[in-house]
C-alpha cells in the first residue's frame, strides 16, 4: 500500500511540473500525462508488472466521462439530423480503411490472415479521447467539419463492440457465430429497451429530486450513479462501459438539466482521461522503442497517410475541399480502443508477443503526435485550402463603439443595408465563405471566422463594440455563441433573434436582455399596414 501511495504521489507531482512547463510552449497536456507513464513506468518498471487492473479500470472511465459528455450533445432528434453522416460516413471509413490496412499487412508484410483482420480493424479506428476533446474546447464540435468527424468517431466507437466479439469468437473455435449474433442482438435491445423506458424514468426522478433538495453534492452523486449504473449495465450484458455511459448522456440530453449535468461533471472527465494518458504511457518499452524507432515511424507515417486519404476521398463526395481536409486531419491517426483490440488479442494468443508490443508503441506515437495535428488543424488545413485559414487570421479591426452582425443570410443583409443607411459603423462576421465573398462585394467589412472563438472576438474589438446582432437560425450554434460572448464580456448587448417563446428559454440563464421575436414583429407589421 505505500508503495503505491508513493507511486501515486510521485506521479500527481511529475505530471504537475510537467504540464505547467507544456502550457508556456502551448502543448497539450495529453503529452504531460504520456510523458508522466513513461518516467513512474521506467522508475518502477511497472512495464513487467501485470498487477495494474484497478488502474486501468480507473482509465477506462476516463474514456466513460468523455463518451458520457458525447451523449449530452447527441439528443436523439441530433442523432436523426446525423444519421447519414453517422452509418454511411462511419461504416465506409471503417471499412475502406480496414481493408486497405488488411491488404498492406498480409500481402506486403506477410503476417497471417487472423492477425492481418485484428491489425486492420484495430488502426481503421480513431482518438476519441484526445479529438472529441479538442472539438469541445474548440468549439469546432458544431462547425460542418467537426460534425462529420463526431459522426464517424461515435460510429467507431459503436464498432468496437462487434470487433471485441470477433476476437472472442477467433479465440474460441467451440462458440458459433450464429450464436454470438443472437446474443448481442438481444442483449443490445434489452439494453436500448430498458435504459429509453424504465431508465429514463429512473434519470429523471434522480435529477429532479436531487436538485429539488439543493444540495450540490447530492446532484452529483445522482449523477455519477447515473453514469456507472448505466456503464456497469453496458459491460454486464457484453457490451463496452463507454456505450452504456453514451445511452445515459443521450437520456439526460433530453431534460432540462443536461448544461448543469456536463458542467459538473467536466473535472472528474478531465482527471480520469488524465489517468488514461498516464496508463498509456506505462505501457512504453524504452529499449524496444528505440531499437525499432524507424520501423515504428514509418509504420505509423503509411497508416496516417493512407486512413487521411480514406476519409478525404469519404467525405469529399458531400463536402467543400477544407472540410474534407480538416476531417482527414482529425481522423488519421489511431485510436485509444485499439489498445482494448490488442491487449485482447494477444491475451488469446492470436497475435504474437513481439508484434503487439510494436503495434501498442505505433498506437502510443500516434496518439503522442495527435494533439499537435489537432491542436494546429486550421494552419496544417491552409496548406491545401488557404481561403478558409482566414478564420483564425483576422487582422485587428481598428473600430470603436461599432456593431457586429453575425451571419450574412436574408436577414443578415436586411440588418447591414439599414446600418449602412443609418451611418452606424459595423463588421460582419460569418462561418460561410460565400456569405462573406458575398457581403464584400456589396462594399461591407465581412470576415470568415467562428465568433465563438476568443481569437476573433479580439480581432473583432468585441469589447469595445456597442452592439452584437445576431441573425443565426440554429439554436445550438446562437447558444454557443452567446456563451462566448458573455464569458468575455459580460456586459455587452447583444441583440437575439428568435423564431419562437420556447427558443427563449434556451437562453434563461444568460444575461441576454434584448430579444427580438421574428414572428412577432412581422405580425405587428401586417397589422399595422392592414390598419
Amino acid at each position: 500500500m505505500e508503495s503505491i501511495l508513493f507511486i501515486l504521489f510521485l506521479s500527481l507531482a511529475i505530471s504537475s511540473i510537467l504540464n505547467i512547463i507544456l502550457k508556456k510552449f502551448e502543448i497539450s497536456h495529453i503529452i504531460g500525462y504520456i510523458a508522466t507513464g513513461i518516467i513512474i513506468s521506467s522508475i518502477f518498471n511497472l512495464t513487467k508488472n501485470h498487477n495494474l487492473d484497478a488502474l486501468n479500470l480507473i482509465a477506462e472511465f476516463g474514456i466513460v466521462f468523455l463518451m458520457f459528455t458525447i451523449g449530452l450533445e447527441m439528443s436523439i432528434n441530433r442523432l436523426k439530423q446525423i444519421k447519414e453522416l453517422l452509418f454511411v460516413n462511419g461504416f465506409f471509413q471503417v471499412a475502406g480503411s480496414a481493408l486497405l490496412i488488411f491488404l498492406i499487412s498480409k500481402f506486403l508484410f506477410n503476417i497471417e490472415t487472423i492477425s492481418a483482420v485484428i491489425i486492420s480493424l484495430a488502426f481503421s479506428l480513431s482518438s476519441t479521447a484526445i479529438v472529441l476533446t479538442y472539438l469541445k474546447q474548440s468549439k469546432d464540435i458544431y462547425t460542418p467539419y467537426g460534425e462529420k468527424t463526431t459522426a464517424i468517431l461515435i460510429f467507431q466507437d459503436l464498432a468496437v463492440i462487434p470487433i471485441l466479439l470477433l476476437i472472442s469468437f477467433l479465440s474460441n473455435d467451440t462458440l458459433a457465430i450464429n450464436e454470438i449474433i443472437i446474443k448481442t442482438t438481444f442483449a443490445a435491445i434489452v439494453i436500448i429497451t430498458f435504459m429509453f423506458t424504465i431508465g429514463k424514468k429512473i434519470v429523471n426522478w434522480l435529477l429532479q429530486f436531487s436538485t429539488k433538495a439543493r444540495l450540490e453534492e447530492l446532484f452529483i452523486g445522482s449523477v455519477l450513479s447515473i453514469v456507472f449504473g448505466a456503464s456497469i449495465l453496458a459491460h454486464e450484458l457484453g457490451f463496452t462501459y463507454s456505450l452504456g455511459a453514451f445511452i445515459a448522456g443521450m437520456i439526460i440530453a433530453e431534460t432540462k438539466y443536461h448544461i448543469k449535468v456536463e458542467s459538473d461533471i467536466a473535472s472528474y472527465k478531465d482527471l480520469l482521461l488524465g489517468t488514461f494518458f498516464f496508463t498509456v504511457g506505462t505501457k512504453i518499452d524504452l529499449i524496444y522503442l528505440f531499437e525499432n524507432i524507424i520501423y515504428i515511424i514509418l509504420i505509423f507515417l503509411g497508416i496516417l497517410l493512407l486512413k487521411a486519404i480514406v476519409i478525404y476521398f469519404l467525405i469529399k463526395r458531400k463536402s467543400n475541399k477544407n472540410d474534407s481536409v480538416k476531417a482527414a486531419l482529425a481522423l488519421c491517426q489511431i485510436g485509444e480502443f485499439s489498445f482494448a483490440v490488442f491487449a485482447l488479442a494477444s491475451a488469446n494468443n492470436l497475435l504474437d508477443e513481439n508484434l503487439s508490443k510494436f503495434l501498442i508503441l505505433v498506437t502510443v506515437l500516434s496518439m503522442m503526435i495527435t494533439p499537435f495535428i489537432v491542436n494546429n488543424i486550421y494552419k496544417i488545413a491552409s496548406v491545401f485550402a488557404q481561403e478558409y485559414f482566414e478564420s483564425d487570421k483576422i487582422t485587428p479591426i481598428n473600430e470603436k463603439n461599432h456593431t457586429i452582425v453575425c451571419g450574412y443570410s436574408n436577414l443578415g443583409k436586411r440588418v447591414a443595408s439599414k446600418l449602412k443607411v443609418n451611418n452606424i459603423p459595423f463588421v460582419i462576421i460569418s462561418d460561410n465563405l460565400r456569405h462573406v465573398l458575398n457581403a464584400r462585394k456589396s462594399g461591407h467589412k465581412a470576415y470568415f471566422g467562428h465568433l465563438e472563438k476568443v481569437q476573433v472576438l479580439e480581432s473583432l474589438k468585441a469589447d469595445e463594440a456597442s452592439s452584437i446582432i445576431i441573425t443565426l437560425d440554429n439554436v445550438n450554434k446562437k447558444r454557443l455563441i452567446c456563451d462566448s460572448i458573455l464569458k468575455y464580456r459580460p456586459d455587452i448587448n447583444i441583440v437575439l433573434k428568435i423564431n419562437n417563446f420556447h427558443e427563449k428559454k434556451e437562453f434563461e440563464d444568460l444575461n441576454i436582455i434584448n430579444f427580438v421575436h421574428a414572428h412577432n414583429k412581422i405580425a405587428s407589421l401586417l397589422v399595422k399596414k392592414s390598419l
